[in-house]
This record gives C-alpha cells, structure tokens and sequence, in this order.
C-alpha cells in the first residue's frame, strides 16, 4: 500500500489485515432522500471509464492500493464493460489486508465536495469472490486524508453488474473524497465505468410546529403513576417493554428480608408486570445477547459491616432473563463475584465482564468470558487473564477492530493506575495506556458514549467527580477518534450549566456527575440528568451534543423530577427517552417516571417505514424496506442496557442507502460484527427536517 494510504493501526484497513474474521465496516450513516438517483448530473469522477493510461500504464487519476500480507496482480484489461479498458485485481495468496484501486488523493483526482451533501457512487464490476466492498477516504480540512467509511458490499457475479450506494451526508471540514472497491479474498475483481453524481438535497418543508417551545426545547412528561420497583437498572427489550431490575433497591431491609424485585414496564399501557427475582440483582451488571433474552452477572452478595470495615460484596451467579416468559434462568457462575462489573458484548456475541467488587469486598481482578453459543462462562483454564484492576462498572467500549476501549468512566475511586484510560487488547493480554483524559482521577459517575455514527469511532466522556474524596462535579468533557494512529483524548465543550434546588443557578465551573447521555435517532446524543456531588445537590439541566458540530445546543427542557444517584434515561422506540431513578443520601428513590419528547417531535409529519422485507438481517447484505415519504437517513440503534451513567453497549450505527424509488430503499449492513455486534436492533429513518420514523425491530446477526 502506498505510504498516501498508509492507515492507523485501529482503522478498518488492520481491520481487514487481520484476516477479515470481521470482515469490515460498512457504515451504516446514510443520511438518504428518497427519490430516483440523480440523472443527467455532473460525474465527478476523472477518468471514470479508465480510458486514459499515465506513463505506467495505469488509468490516470487511479492508484494501487491497498495493504498486508498477500500475493496479487493488479492492471489493465480489455474485459471492458465499455470502451476498451478496465482495472483488475486478483488476489493468490491471502494471510491478511486487501488490494484495490483508488482514486488519487490529489487536487486534480480526488472529487470535491461539500459538507452536508450528498453524492451517489456506481461502479459496475465483476467478482469471483464475495469479499469486495466500496471503500471511502475523506480530506478532512484539518486532519488531512482520513478513512472514512465502506458504505457497501459487493456480492460475486460472473456478469457486469451495478451497484449505486448513497454516501452520508459528508462531514463538517471535508473538501474531497477518494474511493474505490477492495477485494479481501482469494479471487478476481474487475471494475469499470464509475461514476459520482450529487443529489439534488430536498427542501425541508415547512415543520407545521405549533408549539414553539417543544420545537425549540422539547417537553418532560412526568406519568400519572409511579414504577413498581427501584428502577437501577433498565433494559429496553425489543419486544418494546422495558425491564427495571431493583434487587434489594439499595435498601438494607429489603435485603435482610430476602425482598428482591424485578418488574416490566409497557410505555404503551403503564401496566407493569412483576417478576420473580431470585437474588440481589441489586448492582449486577447486564447486556443483551443475541437472541434478544438479557444475561444478568453479578450482584450484591452482602451490605457492608455496621463498622464499616467490611465494604459490599459481590455475587458470582448469573442469569439470563426471557422477555416472552419474563422469567429468569439460572447459568453457571462467574469465576468469581463482582459487584459493579461491565459488560461488553464482543463480535462474535460473547460477553466480556470486567471489574467490581469481589466476595471478599476486594476489587476484582479477573476477567471472565461467557461463551454465547454455549450459553456457559468459561473455566478459569479457557479464559485469558491480565489480572488487571478496571474499578468499579469500568466503561468498556468495543473497538471496530476487536479491542475494548476503557473510556475512563467508572464508579468510584479516586482513578486506575496509568492514564485514566486504555485500550485492552482480550486476545493477546495488552493494556495500552491512552492519554489526554482531563481530571482522570475525578471521572466518578461520569458517562461515555460512542458518537454516531459508530463507523466515526469517536468517542465522548461527560462530566464525573470523586465520591471518595468528595469533590465538586466538573465540566469536562473529552473526546477521542479512535481511529487515529496513536488515539488521544481531546478536550470537548463544556457542559451547559443549570440550576440547582432552588433554582440558584450553577457558578464557576461547576458540572455534573451522574450525567445520562442517549443516542438520538437524528444522529445527536441527548444530555441530561446529574448531580454536584456525591448523592446530593441535582442539577437541572439538558442540552443536545452534535457530534458534527462538537457543540452542546444548550437550554433544553428540564426533567423536573432529580436524577442523580442509580438514575437512568434512554431512547425508547418511538424516539421519546425515558428517565427513571434517583437515590440521595437519606435512603429515599424517587420512583417517578418521566418521558422526554425532543424537539423532532415537535417539527411536523414523521415519516414510517411501511415494510421491512426480512427482519433477520445478516452481516454484509442489501435489505430493502418501503417508506411513505422522503427520508435523509437511516440507522440502526442498540437498545438500552444501563445503570450508573454506563451503557458501553449503547451505539447508532448508520446505514448507507441504495435508492431504488421514491419509496422504496435499500440499505446496506455492515459487514463487521464489531460495528453492531449481533442481537436486535431499533430501525430509524428520518426526513430533510430531522424528523425520525417510529422504529422497527430488526434482528442483525
């Protein structure tokens, strides 16, 4: 590969070199307005038909490309779709990487764009293999060339055959693109006749809002009743219920008398429906697995001593709860008992868990590996130890490469050893400091997310303080592009500031801990909830983090119920987010709950998806879904698993979008497992107005 091409050693181009057991990134983005694909347009692309030859002997404006280790040939051929000329590319020995031809990354070659716009890319081409995808760099105007996403697979054909992909809106600070089609297996791949046309972007028609505050600030809803139990944990199953999970609810008599809850709410009814719950889930981690039922690790095995010289202790045993029996069935044990552990599902739908307080009330050092496929947790000889200290529900994000990122968001403590945060590598045992984190010892109950789309890897780290040593909550916040070389946090925007009880307004640089932040459907993250310090003193605040932008959009409506301590907010399906949860330090939970509509829901007609051809989706495919009017985009959303301001799971994966018709698309899935690992998934459309579909459920994997 060309040093022009040369990638960092996290993007999806190691991605591919590491054998393609991932496959790789397609990103699903796609910001797409249902109409026929331009016509008559401007082709952006030089020396599309590849007539044009330089003094090598290559088509002008084209490159080899591609890296890792493998045999290959790569030119010109007469097996021309037109003209006389096309490129080809094969591929005779294959350990790890790819080869393709692309655009030169020049002024002259690599196409110009605009951010915001739209473009269709076609190419016609002929596959021996499967294994092809299209493959897009961008300029970023301060970065330079970057990778930025493989908007599509390509299935083997023995005939000349199309393939028109929607790009994502392009992204602020990018002035060209280059791309072009990789093959990352043994096989042939010939290409010709490309072509890149904008899309006439749609008008967005007039919002119809009526009501000016819910368009500009959204509105709270606190229900008319109460939850049934402690809600410390939430999960949102996909049959459109929610599981809140309380355990003894941090309440020490419910513990001694065994008194142990769980209970499913139905947004759509208010009904909840109770759930026999049989141990003290209280603290437990959870993450859903594949098939959609939900493994629950850990728990609280004791209360500390009345002397204080004993702490909690945690519990080993695990359960996978059923959404359709709404029951809980016993696993085997972990290796051993953590209170407060992570939960990261992997690729290939196995369950690392990280952290948390052991039996002894120590912290935890091991790591313990739940075989999906065997619906077991490995023995201590099957599973790969660092015997490294994570802290207490360590925020482990799942890198596009197979990594965990540490965000250096946790629960308690007054910092890890190192940075603050790391990259741990579960396969060969590396842990990697990451630098840059701001305040790294004062990160207590802050919260991370990675920002759509997911193909970006970027990821942002909110807030935090330090329950130990009792400090003021900040506000920072960081952001990283784990996609860089040698990945560094950044520092972010401040956090907006609010009131406090009261109504005094926050001063100084007073933040929040406890902070809440959901993926919204329009591609945002919605900031809420927190508190100044250690289960006290809430603070009443919202805004909407852009992530194009990295700007806060500050003044959003308030929850006027406190969420602080065991709060919890996340998006429901309809596009509402839901609060729930708040725990002082007097002992007392607020059992309110409160649903928040954003200012989307407030900006006119929302457009629906009216039929999901196939709701089981495999990795790599094409699905094709009908709307009742124009959209800009379309996503996929996991649904929530959160507790303690953590929900590493929690990611927007964006779908690049073929345009069959003005109300039929197609939308192209992801061929890498580690981008959306498998299990069900919340599909989003919106319009030129921003404005999101109700979801449909669709199964990846």
């Amino acid at each position: 590969m060309p040093p022009a091409k040369a990638v960092p050693m996290f993007s999806p181009e190691l991605r591919r070199g590491l054998g393609r057991l991932l496959a790789f990134a397609l990103m699903l983005t796609v910001g797409v307005f249902v109409a026929t694909p331009a016509q008559a347009a401007v082709n952006l692309v030089q020396n599309p038909g590849l007539e044009t030859l330089d003094a090598n002997g290559f088509p002008t404006c084209w490159e080899r490309s591609g890296h890792g280790d493998n045999t290959f040939t790569m030119g010109v051929t007469t097996d021309a779709r037109s003209g006389s000329r096309a490129m080809r590319v094969s591929i005779t020995r294959l350990v790890s990487g790819d080869r393709k031809a692309m655009m030169l990354e020049n002024a002259q070659c690599a196409p110009r764009v605009a951010p915001g716009r739209q473009y269709d890319l076609s190419v016609y081409y002929k596959s021996t293999t499967a294994a092809n995808a299209v493959t897009l760099f961008r300029h970023d105007t301060a970065l330079g060339w970057q990778y930025w996403m493989d908007p599509a697979t390509l299935p083997a054909t023995t005939a000349w055959t199309q393939k028109v992909v929607r790009t994502p809106p392009i992204p602020a600070n990018t002035d060209q693109i280059t791309w072009g089609v990789s093959i990352y297996a043994l096989g042939t791949l010939t290409t010709d006749d490309y072509s890149m046309v904008e899309v006439v972007t749609p008008t967005p028609t007039p919002s119809g809002c009526t009501d000016a505050a819910g368009c500009t600030k959204g509105k709270w809803q606190v229900m008319p009743y109460q939850s049934a139990v402690r809600g410390v944990h939430a999960v949102m199953l996909n049959n459109g219920k929610v599981l809140l999970v309380a355990g003894s609810g941090n309440d020490p008599n419910a513990f001694a008398a065994g008194t142990f809850k769980t209970a499913v709410y139905d947004p759509a009814t208010g009904a909840f429906t109770n759930v026999a719950t049989p141990v003290d889930l209280f603290c437990a981690g959870h993450v859903q697995l594949r098939d959609g039922k939900v493994l629950v690790m850990g728990g609280n095995k004791d209360y500390p001593s009345a002397d204080g010289t004993v702490g909690y202790k945690g519990l080993k045993n695990s359960y996978i709860f059923d959404p359709a029996t709404n029951r809980y069935t016993r696993t085997n044990d972990m290796l051993v008992g953590h209170w407060y552990p992570s939960a990261t599902i992997l690729g290939n739908g196995d369950v690392l868990s990280l952290g948390g307080l052991g039996e002894d009330s120590t912290g935890s050092t091991t790591t313990d590996y739940f075989k999906a496929s065997e619906g077991r947790w490995l023995r201590q000889d099957e599973t790969k130890q660092t015997w490294a200290w994570w802290g207490l529900y360590p925020a482990m994000v799942l890198m596009q490469d197979g990594r965990l990122f540490y965000t250096g968001s946790h629960t308690f403590g007054v910092g890890l050893p190192g940075s603050g945060a790391s990259i741990y590598n579960y396969g060969n045992g590396t842990i990697t400091d990451v630098p840059g984190l701001q305040r790294k010892d004062e990160r207590d109950q802050s919260m991370s997310v990675l920002l759509p789309p997911a193909q970006a890897q970027r990821v942002f780290t909110v807030g935090g303080g330090n329950g130990d040593a009792g400090a003021t909550a900040h506000r920072l916040t960081d952001l990283i592009d784990l996609k860089a070389a040698s990945p560094r946090y950044q520092a972010g925007p401040l956090i907006p500031q609010g009131t406090l009880t009261g109504g005094a307004p926050q001063t100084g640089d007073q933040g929040k801990m406890y902070v809440s932040l959901v993926l919204l459907p329009d591609g945002t993250v919605f900031e809420t909830g927190g508190g100044l310090h250690n289960r006290a003193d809430p603070v009443f605040e919202a805004s909407i983090f852009d992530p194009q932008t990295n700007k806060f959009r500050a003044g959003m409506a308030t929850d006027p119920v406190p969420r602080t301590y065991h709060s919890s907010a996340f998006l429901l399906p309809d596009g509402r987010v839901m609060a729930v949860g708040d725990n002082p330090g007097n002992g007392t939970f607020d059992t309110r709950i409160s649903i928040y509509s954003p200012p989307y829901m407030f900006k006119g007609a929302r457009p629906a998806i009216q039929t999901v051809a196939n709701t089981n989706w495999g990795y790599g495919t094409t699905q094709r879904i009908t709307v009742n009017s124009g959209v800009t985009r379309a996503s996929l959303i996991r649904p929530a698993a959160v507790t303690h301001s953590s929900d590493p799971n929690q990611r927007f994966v964006e779908l690049p979008m073929t345009v069959r018709n003005a109300t039929t698309i197609d939308l192209n899935v992801t061929s890498n497992p580690n981008l959306a690992p498998p299990g069900w998934y919340m599909l989003f459309v919106h319009n030129a107005n921003g404005v999101p579909s109700i979801a449909k459920w669709v199964k990846l994997g």
